[in-house]
C-alpha cells in the first residue's frame, strides 16, 4: 500500500505516542514496522503502574507537544492500523528537516524503542 499524506486542521498530543488528528486518535510509529517495531512512552493517567510512570507521561506528552507545534509537518499514513479496540491508524509525523516526530522522541529519551516481544517497564 502506498503512503498517503493526511491533512489535520487540528494535530494535538493525547499522550507521549499518541496524537489526535481531527478528532481521530492516531499512533505514533517512529519510523517503525507495523507490528514488528516501534516506539513506546509511558502510559498516562490511570493507565500508569506507578507514579514515576505517570510523572514520565506528562513529559513525553509535553515535549510531543512542543514538537506539534511547528509549522510544516507532514503527517503519513501507510495503511496499518493498531491492534487495539479503536484501531488507531499507525503513522509517521515528519518535521521540515525530515527528522519522524517518534524517532526524535526516542533519540531525546523520551520514548523507547517498542517490540510486540517486550513490554516496557517505566517504573524501575
Amino acid at each position: 500500500m502506498l503512503a498517503e499524506l493526511i491533512v489535520c486542521a487540528s494535530l494535538t498530543a493525547v499522550d507521549g505516542d499518541t496524537v489526535k488528528c481531527n478528532g481521530q486518535n492516531m499512533r505514533l510509529l517512529g519510523e517503525g514496522v507495523p507490528f514488528v517495531s516501534g516506539i513506546d512512552t509511558p502510559e498516562i493517567g490511570s493507565h500508569a503502574k506507578c507514579i514515576k510512570e505517570r510523572k514520565l507521561a506528562l513529559v513525553a506528552k509535553g515535549r510531543l507537544k512542543e514538537l506539534l507545534a511547528e509549522n510544516g509537518l507532514r503527517v503519513v499514513f501507510g495503511g496499518a492500523v493498531d491492534r487495539t479496540p479503536s484501531h488507531r491508524p499507525l503513522i509517521n509525523i515528519y518535521r521540515t528537516d525530515g527528522s519522524e516526530v517518534g524517532k526524535t522522541l526516542l533519540e531525546e529519551g523520551f520514548a523507547r524503542t517498542w517490540s510486540p516481544r517486550r513490554r516496557n517497564d517505566w517504573c524501575d
